[in-house]
């Protein structure tokens, strides 16, 4: 038949299709279960069979191998998972992924794929329209499906029809023995980063395969490939990332490599087994010719159970030899990415980069530990303060204080910034209602501790104008403004134990800070009725008092902005239960 350039961008179109269909079904998965993967993430013990089996599950339900990679390489940089246990997880992620190549042998061959899609986008579109975000979530993963089978119907049907003289220039690259296989192996591999994943590359393999367009073991061969080129996501996703992130992306890298030298090795007797478990489970012989089947459709499903069962064995051999070796992982990947400064991070985001954004309902944990950096840096500026209250104004000392003070305003600043706008990337994207009350809420938050650092700015730049005027503190008044401090800090340092567990706050916390919060008022409010009355007595002239009053105001803002980060977080927790209440 005649194969016209429409069939082409068919073609490309029924990959396009399938790729799209994969992201919005992990999507719809994300925020059915975002917070459940959270949690049995952030859970993770350091037995390498629980990891193991966590990246299994997880890979399982997200249907992509990359997706949870990413997600792992996402909280090694957010400090919630240890280079050690992230292997564990990345081990299972690999044999997790074959799941996704069993869906696709058992129901792009066996099952016609129109008699199904099409009922189930039927039954998701009500499920669309629900009041209840969970429905919608799951209309969405069932859409997703749905897509996925119609990219791969789309990639079957319009795959052109080659005669044995067109194929020629293949069956001269795969005679080359042992060079062929090193070649199909890198075509696997480069096919795979392009598209970024390794399930498309296994459907575009198994069509060819079964057209004839390759042999079964060079088919392998390409899948085999795919494992290696599957990695480039999570590399991509680290760029950006702090040492340990890039560590963890380089120890993916590693697994798939040194499991795919071994098979390389031992590629013929390899493939000479998974021809005998095919043959062996009743699905014939897969290296053989089309001709010698019975008829297409059997040829068809020996071809992609045998490529499903290299994929899947491959995997599982993988990890029944390197379980036992994440420590050598480690050494490696320590030996090979190495910081050239200790410091590096001091001045940059610690947890958030812009390359993380491939799991944006996972990725929130993230900004939510980035929020607790900012508040620890910003609460020593609270110290810097009270110190330069101390510190005569002129000298060296004054000066090197305050210079710090107004170097880390503008770091606050910066990260701000930083935080506010990868929130935003973060909010563009598909996000559970849940998922936008904690990015709006970690907003709020992140502007008031801003305001807490351009108090403690304030403060310091009273105290240059209050030695421009050459007014006087008594003994009484430093006494008062360090007590004033002390408040503020227990204020603050309450408000990071409640931002350092938002999901599990206490009720007991929050009433603290909210004590915390009146104790500032009631003092701010003693002591302007104080300062009144030391004015009229004449213990310090009237300009002092302004300067005294400014820096206790200032103080108390700080015990304002402070309380609103607590409101923020209690919003937080209210949302959630009422999402769940919701989802029940």
């Amino acid at each position: 038949m005649d194969y016209s350039f429409l069939d082409f961008l068919t073609l490309i179109g029924g990959v396009g299709l399938f790729l799209y269909g994969m992201k919005v079904m992990s999507e719809g998965l994300q925020k059915v279960a975002g917070d459940r993967m959270r949690n049995v993430l952030s859970a993770m013990t350091r037995n390498r069979f629980m990891g193991v089996l966590t990246g299994v599950v997880i890979t399982v339900l997200m249907q992509s191998s990359s997706a949870s990679t990413v997600m792992v390489v996402s909280f090694v940089n957010a400090g919630l998972m240890s280079l050690a246990q992230s292997v564990g997880v990345i081990m299972g992620a690999n044999v997790g992924t074959t799941f996704t190549s069993w869906i696709i042998a058992v129901l792009g061959v066996k099952v016609d794929i129109s008699a199904f899609v099409m009922p189930i986008v039927a039954i998701s579109i009500p499920l669309m329209f629900s009041n209840s975000s969970r429905y919608k979530s799951l209309s969405e993963f069932m859409i997703g499906f749905a897509l996925l089978f119609m990219g791969l119907g789309l990639i079957n049907d319009n795959v052109p029809e080659l005669s044995p003289e067109q194929l020629e220039f293949l069956a001269g690259y795969s005679s080359m023995g042992f060079l062929s296989v090193l070649l199909f192996v890198l075509v696997g591999t480069v096919i795979t980063m392009i598209i970024q994943s390794s399930a498309a590359t296994f459907a575009l393999v198994m069509v060819m395969a079964i057209k004839g367009w390759v042999s079964f073991d060079m088919a392998c061969a390409i899948v085999l490939g795919s494992n290696i080129g599957t990695t480039i996501t999570p590399i991509l996703a680290s760029f950006g990332a702090n040492i340990t992130a890039k560590k963890a992306a380089m120890a993916h890298f590693l697994f798939n490599f040194f499991g795919s030298i071994w098979t390389v090795i031992l590629y013929y007797p390899f493939c000479a087994l998974i021809v005998w478990i095919t043959a062996l489970l009743g699905q014939g012989n897969p290296s053989l010719p089309m001709s010698e089947f019975a008829n297409p459709e059997q040829y068809g499903i020996a071809v992609s159970f045998g490529l499903s069962i290299f994929h899947t064995v491959f995997n599982i051999i993988n990890l029944c030899v390197m379980i036992w070796m994440p420590g050598m992982f480690v050494k490696i990947c320590n030996t090979l990415i190495r910081s050239n400064n200790k410091d590096e991070e001091e001045f940059q985001l610690k947890f958030i980069s812009r390359g993380l954004l491939h799991a944006s309902e996972l990725n929130i944990m993230q900004a939510q530990r980035e929020t607790v950096v900012y508040a620890e840096r910003v609460k020593r500026m609270i110290g810097m303060a009270q110190n330069l209250v101390h510190t005569k104004n002129g000298t060296e000392e004054f000066n090197r204080l305050y210079t710090r003070i107004e170097k880390y305003e503008e770091i606050s600043d910066r990260m701000e910034i930083e935080i506010a706008n990868y929130l935003n990337k973060v909010m563009d994207s598909r996000l559970s209602y849940e998922g936008k009350l904690r990015v709006s809420a970690i907003l709020n938050i992140v502007s008031e501790i801003e305001s807490v650092a351009d108090s403690c700015f304030n403060v310091a730049k009273t105290l240059v104008r209050k030695e421009e005027a050459h007014a006087h503190f008594t003994e009484n008044i430093y006494k008062n403004i360090d007590t004033m401090f002390k408040y503020v800090e227990e204020a603050m340092d309450n408000m990071i134990i409640v931002l350092k567990d938002v999901e599990n706050v206490r009720d007991a916390e929050i009433m603290r800070s909210y004590n915390k919060e009146h104790e500032i008022n009631n003092y701010r409010n003693l002591l302007r009725t104080e300062n009144i009355e030391s004015i009229n007595q004449k213990e310090y002239n009237y300009q002092s008092g302004i300067f005294y009053m400014d820096i206790v105001c200032e103080t108390e803002k700080v015990g304002d902005y402070i309380v609103n980060v607590v409101e923020a977080v209690e919003q937080i927790s209210k949302g959630e239960l009422e999402v769940k209440k919701d989802l029940e």
